[in-house]
């Protein structure tokens, strides 16, 4: 309570006679509170309605003693507030589960105990066996299993296992659930006989016995395998995917790194534009409510008149900077001879040709000419520009059918059957529409092709690691079947100089385990978006022939 005003005058020294006509004191008022039922109210007239829960009406006045503390602390109006509600409407408190984890999830993401918030995490006695056997070798599955084993060593570091061990006591504030471990034997009778010497029916058996001990707690069975999942779902087990590595669940979500803008674009962000021009491009300076959904680097178009075809170069709240791009689809800026066919080659072209753009993503279905683009520009930035000094291409090993075996030679000539795309565009981009010069095989031609050979490096993904590429035009072929880890991996070889072009068909996954949501390549499209020194552009109409066009339609 706030305290006294001070006196404005000095006391007086009453007499007796004052001190004994003085009226008397009342004692002070207060506020009948829910503990206080022993209270005398004093009737008031009118008496008012009682007051709903909700709507908390004045509180009768009461003769009481002077306060004293109360017996419950005074609740803030906020508290109160909740109070009331939870009288008439009953609020559901944040439900916690308990995850059991299926030993893939461990061996697919090393970190993933820390990555369930306030839920709790159970491991399996068949799991710590499992990732025993998984931790020789020098694979990402070994690595991920001996780090897994380095994380359940620190945690259970001088703590009881029997009560739950805190999982938040390594650094890890985001983690604010338990850890347990399977400490006795854990046996229930299952609805379907299944023989016990699998290791995932063990998992099974061990989550229903949970279920049978903890009915009132929700219990999850986490795991990547789908046969798992679905044998848990036979048998009345709820599951669940691991989906923490999913950046998005639709591949339809995916920034595309191009928008359309509306009909009345003009009319909503047309007032009080700027425009100017430097150095041959406009620019225009608009602001309304879409200027928010804009990322760095997009590209926006119109097909109403007046058109405008640009790139968002800032963006402020709602407030937007655009410029126009340079026609790619002109034969004078061609790009080793070649023009962009549509205007999505022309976003790409854009992109690639930039200089401060360090890392360009390029997504689209086979035919649509990425590889073409990619490497076009290229060999213009390296061979007449000379703004980089060499090219290097690389991409997953990962055959669409069985292996051939052994392929002898170097790196590079191990390489070579990975790289048909490569011959197969350098072809184009050499030879162009003057079929002659091939059947003629000169030797100006030879020496041409031997020059830009000299300046292309094909490279293994397998020896990678501990590189730095330092004024290097490094293309990532067949992206989409990398993981996330393996993209990081690759990108973060960048040294001062470099531009990496990253691209693949997200819908072409050979790799196991991977979907076009945890894809690599999804990855980097969805953290790179809005970085001023990034672009990414999908391509969706093919250029390769009328036979592969349909092909993609039909088949």
């Amino acid at each position: 309570m706030p305290l006294p005003s001070l006196p404005s005058k000095l006391g007086e020294i009453l007499s007796a006679d004052e001190i004994k006509h003085a009226p008397k004191a009342t004692p002070p008022k207060q506020v009948l509170k829910p503990t206080q039922t022993k209270a005398k109210t004093v009737t008031a007239s009118p008496t008012p309605p009682p007051a709903t829960p909700l709507e908390t009406g004045p509180a009768p006045i009461v003769e009481s003693a002077p306060p004293t503390t109360p017996a419950t602390p005074r609740l803030s109006n906020k508290k109160k507030k909740n109070q009331a509600k939870s009288v008439t409407e009953p609020v559901s408190p944040s439900i916690k589960k308990l995850f059991v984890l299926d030993t893939n999830v461990l061996l697919h993401d090393a970190n993933c105990l820390f990555k369930f918030e306030e839920h709790d995490v159970f491991i399996p006695m068949i799991v710590l066996e499992e990732l025993d056997h998984q931790k020789k070798g020098l694979s990402e599955v070994a690595r991920n299993a001996r780090q897994v084993s380095r994380h359940l060593e620190a945690l259970v570091d001088d703590q009881d296992i029997h009560q739950g061990i805190a999982l938040n006591h390594l650094g890890h504030i985001e983690a604010r659930g338990q850890l347990f471990f399977q400490i006795s034997a854990l046996e229930s009778k299952l609805p379907i006989e299944i023989p016990k010497g699998v290791a995932d029916n063990a998992i099974l058996h061990v989550v229903h016995a949970l279920q049978n001990q903890h009915p009132d707690k929700q219990i999850a069975l986490v795991s990547k395998d789908i046969n798992m999942r679905l044998k848990a779902r036979t048998l009345g087990i709820p599951t669940e995917d691991y989906r923490h590595d999913h950046v998005i669940d639709d591949s339809d979500l995916l920034f595309s790194g191009a928008r359309e803008l509306p009909d009345d674009f003009w009319q909503t962000h047309g007032h009080n534009m700027e425009s100017w021009q430097q150095n041959g491009i406009t620019y225009y300076k608009i602001q309304g409510s879409l200027c928010s959904e804009l990322y760095v680097n997009e590209f926006v178009y119109t097909n109403q008149e007046p058109g405008l075809i640009a790139q968002v170069k800032q963006v402020n709240t709602n407030k937007a900077v655009l410029a126009t791009i340079r026609d790619y689809s002109h034969n004078k800026n061609n790009v080793w001879g070649i023009t962009a066919r549509n205007q999505e080659q022309n976003f790409a072209l854009n992109l690639l040709m930039n200089p401060d753009c360090d890392f360009v993503s390029l997504l689209g279905q086979a035919g649509t000419g990425k590889t073409l683009l990619a490497l076009a520009s290229a060999l213009t930035q390296t061979l007449e520009t000379q703004l980089y000094n060499e090219i290097i291409i690389t991409r997953a090993t990962v055959p669409v059918g069985d292996e051939i075996g052994f392929l002898p030679g170097t790196e590079e000539e191990k390489m070579a059957p990975w790289m048909g795309a490569l011959e197969d565009n350098l072809e184009v981009l050499h030879l162009g529409n003057n079929r002659l010069s091939a059947l003629k095989q000169d030797a100006n031609r030879n020496a041409t092709m031997d020059i830009i050979r000299s300046h292309i490096k094909v490279k293994s993904m397998s020896f990678m690691r501990g590189r730095t590429f330092q004024n290097k035009f490094l293309i990532i072929d067949e992206a989409q079947n990398l993981t996330s880890k393996q993209m990081k991996t690759l990108v973060t070889r960048a040294g001062p100089g470099t531009k990496i072009v990253c691209m693949g068909n997200i819908a072409q996954i050979d790799t196991p385990y991977l979907t076009e949501g945890s894809s690599g390549l999804t990855y980097v499209v969805d953290r790179f978006k809005g970085w001023p020194h990034s672009g990414h552009i999908t391509l969706h109409r093919g250029e390769r022939s009328r036979l592969a066009d349909y092909a993609n339609e039909a088949l």
